[in-house]
């Protein structure tokens, strides 16, 4: 039996971001599958943060030790002072696993796990705020990534990339893809819940969906673009079913968003576009269900769970041929050159308007979902846990 720590400060934002989403269902599965060891959970929040744990309670196993220090002091003392230890905090852990980068400083002694997401930072750093930025600078992802013991990267992309960018011996990184929601699956279109939440967003009747942060890494840009090329073109054909599908734009507006916006407002067909921001974690499988056609055409992701949603949900869907995205959407998708609108305008037009891709896709969209759980994940997990770890 051994005692393992594990960092769950990404929880203390609040927001359903895809790092929460990985933590929560990895976690949760790592826990009802594992019960011979003890987890003790490292959480800090300066001010008072109302983080439902009570998902934990089930579990006996687990304990959580909260701290109140100021988060920005705590950083500063693990940058600068490499101290306090986290493990000695936790009254002493034979492993440390964290489900992502972040300020921390161990015993020399303590096994250090880290999975690591993608290393967008470094490919795209033009697409990040300052702020975000010197937070990169300042951790030092690639000193994290030589003081683990062994990382979990959820990609080969991202594996390759640790490799080639940080340096990283490929020995030391295994690949665990991310798990599914069970919630994301194909609903019954009686479903009470699809009526309420397309009129609490004010959804149209028809669309064409794009679901994540408003930022220019997602290339929403090209989606607007392609949308107008696609009614620009159903109304000289006097197509008047093409004419009817409306763009919905769903999500929290990040950093860079003005392009976005702009683009949206110089659109002849600015009225058929839709910005709902946020859409609440409950909401998702309900507004993916209700979709017609959903496009992800971003220009990296060390992962990409909202096409594998949307696929989940029986939703034909459009996304980049870059990065990670091919080896998660498989053949479940259409895949396009991201930095290429027409590509992304002649998708949309061949999906809408031929029922036999529509239905192609769909069937092999949910058969690729399937193929990600957290069971799994977790149990990969296991496997190189019950190894010797150097």
């Amino acid at each position: 039996m051994a005692r393992i720590g594990v960092d769950v400060r990404c929880f203390a934002d609040g927001r359903r971001t895809g790092v929460e989403e990985y933590a929560l269902g990895f976690l949760d599965s790592l826990f009802q599958m594992d019960q011979r060891n003890d987890y003790i959970l490292f959480f800090n929040a300066f001010k008072n943060r109302h983080v439902d744990f009570s998902w934990i309670k089930k579990y006996p196993h687990v304990t959580l030790h909260t701290f109140n220090y100021p988060n920005k002091l705590l950083n500063l003392c693990f940058w600068y002072l490499h101290w306090p230890k986290i493990d000695r905090m936790l009254g002493g852990v034979d492993m440390f696993f964290m489900p992502n980068i972040n300020f921390a400083s161990f015993s020399p002694e303590t096994k250090v796990l880290l999975t690591v997401h993608d290393l967008s930072f470094e490919r795209y750093a033009e697409t990040f705020s300052w702020k975000r930025r010197a937070w990169h600078f300042f951790i030092n992802p690639k000193g994290l990534c030589q003081r683990a013991n062994r990382i979990i990267a959820i990609s080969q992309s991202t594996a390759a990339d640790i490799v080639e960018l940080f340096g990283v011996r490929k020995e030391k990184i295994r690949v665990i893809s991310n798990g599914l929601s069970e919630k994301f699956t194909v609903l019954d279109r009686n479903d009470g819940n699809l009526v309420r939440v397309k009129e609490k967003y004010s959804l149209p009747y028809k669309f064409i969906l794009y679901l994540g942060t408003i930022e220019p890494r997602k290339n929403i840009v090209a989606i607007i673009r392609a949308y107008n090329k696609l009614q620009k073109k159903a109304s000289k054909q006097g197509d008047e079913e093409l004419q009817k599908y409306k763009l919905v734009i769903a999500g929290s507006e990040g950093w860079l968003g003005e392009e976005i916006f702009s683009e949206a407002k110089a659109s002849k067909y600015k009225k058929n576009i839709i910005f709902t921001k946020f859409i609440k974690e409950g909401d998702k499988e309900y507004v993916l269900n209700l979709a017609a056609l959903f496009v992800y055409p971003s220009l990296f992701e060390g992962f990409g769970f909202p096409p594998l949603e949307a696929m989940a949900c029986g939703v034909p869907t459009i996304t980049s041929n870059n990065s990670s995205l091919p080896e998660v959407v498989g053949a479940g998708a259409m895949m396009i050159d991201a930095d290429k609108p027409d590509e992304i305008f002649q998708a949309m037009q061949e999906i809408l308007k031929k029922s036999d891709l529509r239905n192609d896709l769909v069937t092999k969209g949910l058969a690729q979902a399937k193929k990600f759980t957290w069971s799994k994940a977790a149990g990969e997990f296991l496997k190189m846990i019950n190894r010797p770890i150097t």
